[in-house]
C-alpha cells in the first residue's frame, strides 16, 4: 500500500529493488525506439550494458506506468551487467478470445490379421494430421504400450504448452483404450488430472467426453458394460467349442471360407456390393466342394465370427486357450486325456 500511495503521490521510484517483475514484463513487451531493444529485453545503455532504468519512450507505451517519471530495471536483469538480448514474453491470452481444440489421435487393434485403416481414415476425417495420430497393432493383455502412451505425453505436453486450448484425445471407440473398467476409470482418472478431454467417434458413448462430474459415472458404466459383454463373448465362445467337440467337429468359421474368400468378401462388401452379389465369384479351393460357390449361410457365418473377433479379439483367445486347458486336463465329458494326446 505504501508503494502504491508512493508512486501516486510523487509519480516516481527510487529503490530498483522494489520494482515489480509484472511491469518489467509489461515494458518488455515492446521495443524501446531509444536503444533499440528487442521485446524481451531490457533497455541497453550507450556503454553496452543493460540500463538502470527503463527508457521514458519505451515504458510510457504502458498506460498505467506512462505518468511515472523513471521505471527501474528490476534486479533479476541484472543492471549494470553485460547486455545480452532477452526471450520475448508469451503474448496475453484474450479471456474472450475462443480457444481452439487440438486433437491427438490414437488407433489400436489386437492382431496383425487386423486391419488399421478404418480407424485412420476416422481420425483424419475429424482433420487430424498424421503426425498427430499414434498407431499400433498391440493386445490389451500388454499393459505397456508404446504408442498409447507417446499419444498421452503429446496430448500432456501441448495442454502445457497451449492451456487456454482444448486438447482432445480421440479414438475410434472405447475398447480401443482399454480392456476393463479399472483400467478405463484409471485412464479418466490421467485425463482428468492433467485436463485432457476425450473423444470417441463410435460407440455407445460417441462424442466429446469430459472426465469430470456426471460424464465420469457415465463413463464407468460403458466400461463395466464392456466388461460384462467381453466376457459373454469368451463363455458363448467357450460353450460353441465344447459342443463342436461332443459332435466330433472343429469349432471356429466354417472351414470352406478361407482367409482370402474372406478378404475379398469385406473388400467388397466396403465398396457397396452384397453378400449375394459377392457369392457368385467365390470358388472353395479344397475339401468335398472344391469348385463349388460356398452358401451363403456359411458367408454369413464367417462374417459374424470376424465381427466378434473384431470387437474383442482377447475374449476369443482367452475362450480357445481356456478351451485348450480343460483338453489337456481331461474335462471334457466322454474323451480322456489319453485320448486327447491321441
Amino acid at each position: 500500500m505504501f508503494r502504491e500511495w508512493f508512486v501516486t503521490a510523487f509519480g516516481v521510484m527510487t529503490d530498483p529493488q522494489t520494482a515489480l517483475a509484472s511491469e518489467a514484463d509489461d515494458v518488455e513487451r515492446h521495443p524501446c525506439p531509444r536503444c533499440h531493444a528487442a521485446p524481451g529485453s531490457p533497455c541497453r545503455s550507450r556503454a553496452g550494458a543493460v540500463a538502470g532504468t527503463y527508457h521514458t519512450g519505451r515504458f510510457t507505451k504502458v498506460p498505467r506506468l506512462a505518468k511515472l517519471l523513471r521505471v527501474p530495471t528490476p534486479a533479476d536483469r541484472g543492471p549494470g551487467q553485460p547486455w545480452r538480448p532477452g526471450t520475448p514474453a508469451p503474448a496475453p491470452i484474450d479471456p474472450d478470445t475462443p480457444s481452439a481444440d487440438i486433437r491427438i489421435g490414437y488407433a489400436r487393434c489386437s492382431t496383425l490379421a487386423q486391419e488399421l485403416q478404418s480407424q485412420l481414415d476416422a481420425l483424419a476425417a475429424k482433420s487430424i494430421p498424421r503426425d498427430k495420430i499414434f498407431a499400433e497393432k498391440i493386445s490389451t493383455r500388454v499393459r505397456v504400450r508404446p504408442k498409447f502412451e507417446a499419444a498421452l505425453a503429446a496430448a500432456r505436453e501441448i495442454k502445457a504448452h497451449a492451456p487456454h486450448c482444448r486438447v482432445i484425445f480421440t479414438v475410434y471407440e472405447m475398447k480401443r483404450l482399454g480392456r476393463d473398467a479399472a483400467e478405463l476409470t484409471a485412464l479418466a482418472d490421467h485425463l482428468a488430472a492433467h485436463g485432457l478431454v476425450l473423444e470417441m467417434l463410435a460407440g455407445p458413448l460417441a462424442g466429446i467426453y469430459d472426465p469430470t462430474g456426471h460424464g465420469r459415472l457415465l463413463f464407468a458404466f460403458f466400461a463395466a458394460m464392456a466388461e460384462t459383454e467381453r466376457e459373454n463373448i469368451r463363455e458363448s465362445t467357450l460353450e460353441g467349442l465344447d459342443t463342436a467337440a461332443r459332435k466330433g467337429k472343429h469349432g471356429g468359421r466354417p472351414p470352406v471360407i478361407t482367409d482370402d474368400m474372406l478378404h475379398t468378401v469385406l473388400r467388397r462388401r466396403t465398396g457397396g456390393e452384397s453378400v449375394e452379389q459377392i457369392q457368385p465369384d467365390l470358388i472353395i479351393p479344397t475339401g468335398k466342394r472344391k469348385g463349388q460357390n460356398p452358401s451363403l449361410s456359411s458367408i454369413y457365418r464367417a462374417l459374424a465370427e470376424h465381427e466378434k473377433r473384431q470387437a474383442y479379439p482377447e475374449a476369443i483367445d482367452a475362450a480357445h486357450a481356456d478351451f485348450a486347458a480343460l483338453q489337456t486336463a481331461g474335462s471334457i465329458p466322454g474323451q480322456t486325456t489319453g485320448s486327447m494326446s491321441a
